[in-house]
């Protein structure tokens, strides 16, 4: 292997900021972390910077203790002794990139290039090339967004037809599995939540380096990473985030020896870690060692030192512990250094090519795989081909029932893999497969799979299990998620009292000023209002109702509907969640399309039904044209009846895996009928409280971003807010402010609906982590806070009957609350998490809790117009 230069011989770099003070520990504090080390205790962020610190015996201690959590990592993964690599081709899809990394000569400009990007036919002809010789991935590497930055990027992808960098990397991988069989690993660079799950159908791993979370090294000049906008460590940690949320097998790591002190090496992964313990899905972690290049601004800093890689190493293995893969660059280090890398906890060389060179380090060759299997063996060890997805996620796809892989890329992984390891098979030959959508979902006739009469039965019967059967795996580690939640804001914590009854003080004076400009008063002042208690909060739910009066007069108003959940298959992983289920789970069902029809003309024959509301899981079994045809069983078997339907959740997933934009997509179902959405998945618009909550869900400016397009579309939404779990009375304000501003620039809401939590059967409370619900308090607070702060911006404030009962619904109306919502007919989502009140009302129960406040009635549309003449009353 060709050998670098001594830092000497190469030229000057630009100079770099100050660095931090690093004061090594005293040999007593190595001692005790080592001690620590050994015995398994789990080491705290300062032991892990002392042991960065190991050298001679010590750093020969630290490797031990590396190895049995090595042993352990092979074990867990079902290959005991063998080490894994994956043989790749390395397509560099497009070398400009509006980042400018001081070490990095990959990216280039493009007078230096033929054409800005490869083209499809150079594409297929590396891709080909490597399956002829055994690989069994294709990794597309390339610049960030890069036609931001150069208008040559941009030109080309206009001139053949993309909207984006992204929708080139998407073609290609389709081209690549239907015409070669090598399955993609995507290295894009920083993508959004929605990006990610545009790209899961096509590809069965994505990775981006983390790099460090050392913010210094991207904010201040002569650091590494300054002027590149994509190297914000808080931005990348998101993606590793949001590619656990989308469940996207991903690799990752951090770049070591480019300016970084051990305390923030260490940082780096612990954060790699958590994100590694919440969400499951990092299945490797690449520790690379820094090695200067020509030509570039860092071309005279030095080399990472091998003791100081093989401590970081080592410092990761035990860090990282047994469920991830820790891998070595084996061309960035010398062939005598394999078996020390091996003996500080590697256990896998990464990809590994004998057709295409490593263009991010051209100038380290990759070893021949001969030399690279000796090597491991002279360390005792085995190797073995695996595919670019590890075998916990493969197996747990195929076998499991699991989302990590997309089913469209099942049959393409099937060809390849040895089922009883998850392994490569080495008997097998790539071979291009057809990339099509789902054939599963929803059957045009008969009754549908499954446990389809569930919303009855879960009044009668009841769900088969009070959690699903993967209740341990699914949502992520329940500790590492408790510790996202503040003490006092968990169950059994002791949250602080609320203001108490100041009539006299600040909610008087809050009070004083909603009188006058009920939405005009700041977020302290309806903090006030929204912590009230005894009769300050009697006095905040007066005025509420005195608002709800003027402007909506006395009439509690329903709408004659039924819901239509027409599956609970989902694989989101939402942990307030007691509705999903996976296929295979007991209570799992999807309706077909002649059922959806059935209870549609059920709802109007019997019920005289003016609107149906559909909503169900994110099933990856779903066609494209799944939401479509539901839309249109609904408006064949009646014509007239109003759909309400799909989530921004469903919305967002259903669009980003068609590889289409939302705006179009709802186009498409708007124009087969779709009336209107629910304004459903918000739960709490703050992220930080949504990823405690559900795991995988849109993030809060998707959300918002869906249902802007929607109203710009013509489409109206409900708008809602669940409250009452992990969350405090600063976030319902927060919350209500974002909606008042969706509904200053769209006008789109049609009303708002609290939704209390109800948590009897919500794993994020069988966890021990998530409050009981609401209190009534906090009930009368935000019905009354909603009419306050929305005040002249939406008219109309829902009460759940289904969630409060009868008493509590009637509370809620005479504390500024004007609608009941529907009848439902049906109702599955807040049985399956313990509501005990029941599925459906008629119009005379409806009735009844209005007399018992002394109000009438009125039967409105969907939007609130007036209910059209019937024979039919309900």
């Amino acid at each position: 292997m060709t050998l670098l230069p001594p830092p000497s011989a190469r030229p000057a770099a630009a100079p770099a900021g100050p660095q931090p003070e690093v004061v090594p520990p005293t040999a007593a504090q190595l001692r005790r972390s080592l001690a620590r080390a050994r015995d398994g205790k789990a080491l705290d962020a300062a032991e892990a910077e002392v042991l960065l610190h190991a050298r001679g015996e010590d750093l020969a201690a630290l490797q031990e203790v590396a190895v049995r959590v090595r042993d352990a990592a092979m074990a867990r993964e079902g290959r005991p002794g063998v080490v894994t690599y994956s043989r790749k081709v390395f397509i560099p899809l497009t070398r400009l990139c509006r980042d400018r990394c001081h070490y990095c000569t990959f990216v280039t400009v493009p007078h230096r290039l033929p054409a800005a990007y490869l083209s499809p036919d150079e594409v297929l002809d590396i891709a080909r090339e490597g399956a002829a010789q055994g690989c069994r991935e294709a990794l597309f590497t390339l610049g960030d967004r890069p036609e931001d930055r150069w208008p040559a990027a941009r030109e080309w992808l206009d001139a053949h037809g993309y909207d984006d960098t992204l929708s080139y990397v998407r073609a290609m991988a389709v081209r690549v599995l239907e015409e070669t069989g090598l399955l993609p690993h995507l290295n894009p660079g920083v993508m959004s939540w929605s990006e990610l799950q545009r790209l899961k159908p096509v590809a069965p791993s994505m990775g981006m380096m983390l790099e460090t979370t050392a913010t210094r090294l991207w904010s201040e000049p002569g650091g590494p990473h300054y002027g590149s906008p994509d190297k914000d460590p808080a931005l990348r940690l998101r993606v590793l985030e949001d590619a656990g949320r989308v469940g996207v097998p991903f690799t990752t790591g951090i770049l070591v020896g480019i300016g970084e002190t051990p305390a923030e090496r260490v940082d780096s992964l612990l954060a790699i870690r958590r994100v590694a313990r919440e969400y499951g899905g990092i299945q490797e972690v690449i520790v690379q060692n820094f090695r200067a290049k020509d030509a570039t601004a860092m071309q005279a800093a030095p080399d990472l030192d091998r003791e100081t890689y093989l401590a970081t190493l080592a410092v990761a293995r035990v860090l990282l512990g047994p469920t991830v893969s820790l891998q070595a660059p084996p061309n960035l280090s010398d062939p005598e250094d394999v078996a020390a890398l091996l003996a500080s906890g590697v256990d896998d060389w990464g990809g590994v090519s004998p057709v295409t060179p490593d263009h991010v380090n051209p100038e380290r060759p990759w070893p021949h795989l001969a030399d690279l299997d000796r090597w491991t063996a002279d360390a005792g060890l085995g190797l073995a081909q695996r595919l670019t997805t590890h075998p916990r996620y493969v197996l747990g796809s195929l076998e499991r029932d699991e989302a990590w892989v997309d089913p469209r890329l099942h049959p393409h992984v099937r060809a390849l893999v040895d089922p009883a390891t998850g392994l490569a098979d080495p008997s097998t030959q790539p071979v291009g497969l057809p990339w099509q959508e789902p054939d599963g979902g929803l059957v045009a006739s008969g009754g549908g799979t499954g446990r389809t009469e569930l919303h009855v039965e879960v009044d009668t019967t009841g769900r088969s299990a009070d959690r699903r059967t993967d209740f341990d795996e699914v949502y992520g580690d329940w500790d590492a998620v408790a510790e996202r939640v503040p003490a006092q804001d968990r169950r059994g914590g002791a949250r602080p009292a609320p203001s108490g009854p100041r009539v006299d003080t600040d909610v008087a004076a809050a009070l004083r000023a909603a009188e006058a400009d009920p939405a005009g008063l700041s977020d302290a002042q309806y903090l006030a209002l929204m912590t009230a208690d005894g009769p300050a909060l009697d006095a905040v739910t007066a005025l509420a109702d005195g608002l709800r009066r003027d402007v909506v007069g006395d009439d509690v108003t329903y709408v004659v509907n039924r819901n239509i959940n027409f599956t609970n298959v989902c694989y989101v992983g939402c942990r307030f969640c007691a509705f999903a289920q996976r296929k295979t789970d007991a209570d799992a069902y999807t309706l077909s399309l002649e059922q959806i029809s059935e209870r549609t003309r059920e709802a109007r024959d019997v019920w005289g039904a003016t609107e149906v509301c559909l909503q169900g899981g994110i099933s990856p079994d779903l066609g494209p044209t799944a939401y479509v045809d539901i839309v249109r069983a609904v408006k064949d078997a009646v014509p007239d009846m109003h759909v309400h339907a799909f989530s921004p959740m469903e919305i967002a997933t259903a669009s980003a895996k068609r590889g289409i934009s939302v705006r179009t997509w709802l186009e498409e179902v708007r124009a087969a009928g779709l009336g209107s959405i629910p304004g459903t998945a918000a739960e709490i618009l703050d992220d930080d409280v949504r990823w405690v909550l559900t795991k995988g869900k849109l993030p809060a400016a998707a959300w918002v971003d869906v249902v802007e397009t929607a109203h710009s579309l013509g489409l109206r939404s409900s708008s809602t807010m669940m409250y009452g779990h992990v969350d405090d009375p600063r976030h319902w304000v927060a919350h209500l402010r974002t909606l008042a501003g969706v509904q200053d620039r769209t006008g789109g809401f049609t009303e708002f609906v609290p939704l209390p939590f109800v948590h009897t059967s919500s794993p994020v409370y069988l966890a021990g982590i998530a409050r009981p619900g609401p209190t009534l308090r906090d009930n009368r607070a935000v019905h009354a806070l909603a009419r306050i702060m929305l005040h002249g911006r939406v008219d109309h404030v829902q009460t759940s009957w289904v969630k409060l009962g009868v008493e509590g619904t009637r509370a809620m109306l005479t504390g500024g609350a004007d609608d009941l919502g529907g009848t439902l007919m049906e109702e599955t989502i807040s049985r399956m998490a313990g509501s005990e009140h029941g599925s459906a009302k008629s119009v005379a129960e409806i009735t009844e809790i209005a007399d018992g406040i002394g109000r009438p009635v009125r039967e409105r549309t969907t939007t609130y117009g007036p209910a059209p003449e019937r024979a039919v009353a309900g």
